[in-house]
């Protein structure tokens, strides 16, 4: 079994990944460790800062938005990046509403753009630290990793309010890194366009009326889309097994459709299938409870082939 550290996960190039057959050449995706300093992390402390800045400068902000841009300050997705990302000093964000509300993170509607443009629209995801059951799956997803500062693991295990911001942090920091790999490698998964503290700044999947792409949960597709839309789910289970991952959390409420086409979201906790000694479960469970609805809906066992594609799955993980 590996024991990865955290700073194995810091980045990620640009360019894709290629899986060459052995094992030791798979790049590994394992935590990061977030910069700290103090009682915060330092990339809370930084964006605090910000939006300190930008409280004394509300009056002059433009079109009624909420702040500057945060661009300059942040970590920004992978290249080539989308025409559509706004990437000007110049232009401001401003917040449109809520979208989703989690026990971990919060979704808003936010539009970027130069004033008296337009804009995009995107999904601003802000991981909050002030909930006590913040994370309160992550033992099991974290198995395999550990951290170097016992100071650290500490605050994390007795859940202190360093602890929390230090969990927000790093599981936003997690899930951008998993997305920007996922999204290099071609996977159904929004654009990351940038980090910043806890706050992920991602594609909008919807439409431009800021109405957002439902849950496949919501749908009610007919037969054939029905069909269509599982063989889309075991592709993208079929492209992150071959990377040695498991969604890890997978279900109809975690996946979108956007005008037809399946997307995954919500991947914080995203599990090396090899580092993980509960990696196998981790699989079989995303199939199960992914094939589950299908099988709700109408779809028979003998398209999904539950049995088959889990160990296909496990084969192509290096688990079979």
């Amino acid at each position: 079994m590996r024991q990865h550290d955290f700073e194995d996960f810091d980045h990620f190039d640009d360019q894709p990944s290629r899986r060459r057959g052995a094992r030791s050449r798979r790049g590994r995706f394992d935590d990061p460790e977030p910069t700290r300093s103090g009682r915060l992390t330092a990339g809370e402390r930084i964006r605090l800062a910000k939006l300190r800045d930008d409280a004394y400068t509300e009056n002059q902000l433009p079109d009624g938005a909420d702040r500057w841009s945060t661009w300059d300050d942040a970590e920004h997705g992978p290249r080539p990046r989308p025409d559509w990302v706004v990437t000007e000093l110049a232009a401001v964000d401003t917040d449109l509403g809520v979208l989703k509300t989690g026990k971990e993170a919060d979704v808003h509607l936010l539009r970027r753009g130069l004033p008296g443009t337009p804009g995009t629209l995107l999904a601003a995801k802000r991981y909050r630290s002030d909930e006590h059951k913040l994370f309160h799956r992550d033992a099991g997803y974290l198995e395999g990793r550990r951290m170097r500062r016992s100071r650290e693991m500490r605050a994390i295990e007795h859940r202190t309010a360093f602890g929390r911001n230090l969990i927000a942090e790093q599981w936003a920091v997690a899930e951008f890194a998993a997305l920007s790999r996922l999204w290099t490698l071609g996977a159904p998964v929004p654009y990351p366009v940038q980090r910043n503290g806890t706050e992920l700044l991602l594609e909008f999947l919807g439409e431009e009326d800021g109405t957002a792409a439902p849950r496949l949960a919501q749908a009610r597709p007919e037969p054939g889309e029905l069909k269509d839309l599982w063989f889309q789910a075991t592709a993208a289970l079929e492209l992150l097994a071959a990377e040695g991952l498991a969604h890890g959390d997978l279900s109809a409420y975690n996946v979108l459709v956007h005008r037809g086409r399946l997307m995954v979201i919500d991947l914080p906790q995203i599990v090396d299938v090899v580092a993980n000694p509960g990696g196998a479960e981790f699989l079989a469970r995303d199939v199960r409870n992914l094939a589950g609805w299908f099988h709700g809906r109408g779809l028979g066992e003998h398209v999904t082939n539950t049995d088959e594609l889990l160990a296909e799955l496990l084969s192509a993980a290096g688990l079979g």
